[in-house]
């Protein structure tokens, strides 16, 4: 059993409550559809049902969870129509940064390209899907740093962040990471080369490698989707 640190305070047992449960849903260790219940979460944190309730509405805040009155809380699944909507906000997004980055990046940036490109080529060397998952994080915000436009990285974390659990997915059951890294550095070179273009082009190669990894997840883990949405794939030549 988990017990908050202080279990006579509903706001820590909350924060500790929402940060298990998030953790546990964006590292696909909870699948998308599968029910919790505020009686099986107070009894494993050791506190009464309020905080859990607390929680659970901090959750659905973060749209990672559905509450249903009268009916089982579950965690949500993908929708389709918000990766499509989430991924247009965020290309059109870090397709300006890129350019901008292109445009702004000197001698120093490009040493820290050259560094973050290293510490992913030793994220792969271990097979450290989950190191991987942060340093890719930290490389689009460095993008951002490069642009001068650091504050465009809260979109592109916001938008990311909606499609986490599907690259997690993507990483670990095709083993991608060379691949994105390979785009990391097609990135990197066009940004030191100031070819606005050639890391506009890159980028946008880049957010499109989720694509078939997405249908192929709907056609074989259809569960893990909204239901209301079980034809939607066939009509979606991209997202």
């Amino acid at each position: 059993m988990t017990r908050a640190s202080q279990p006579g305070d509903r706001k820590s047992s909350v924060e500790l409550i929402v940060g298990q449960l998030r953790a546990e849903i964006l590292s696909m260790r909870l699948l998308p559809g599968t029910r919790i219940s505020e009686q099986d979460v107070a009894d494993r944190f050791g506190v009464s049902r309020q905080p859990v309730r607390d929680a659970f509405n901090r959750l659905e805040g973060m749209d990672l969870i559905v509450i249903r009155p009268k009916r089982a809380t579950e965690v949500k699944r993908f929708s389709l129509r918000s990766i499509e909507k989430s991924r247009f906000i965020r290309a059109a997004v870090e397709s300006a940064v890129l350019r901008q980055a292109a445009l702004h990046a000197g001698d120093a940036d490009a040493r820290r390209l050259d560094a973050h490109i290293a510490m992913q080529r030793r994220a792969l060397a271990v097979r450290d899907h989950a190191g991987f998952a942060r340093l890719d994080y930290e490389f689009h915000e460095l993008l951002c740093d490069i642009a001068r436009r650091p504050y465009a990285f809260d979109v592109i974390r916001a938008e990311k962040q909606k499609v986490d659990r599907l690259c997690l997915l993507s990483l670990e059951k095709q083993d991608r990471m060379q691949q994105l890294i390979d785009d990391h550095l097609a990135i990197a070179d066009a940004i030191k080369a100031h070819d606005a273009g050639a890391a506009d082009r890159a980028g946008m190669v880049h957010l499109s490698r989720l694509d078939e990894t997405i249908r192929t997840i709907h056609a074989t883990s259809g569960a893990y989707f909204a239901p209301d949405e079980a034809d939607t794939a066939e009509n979606e030549t991209a997202f």
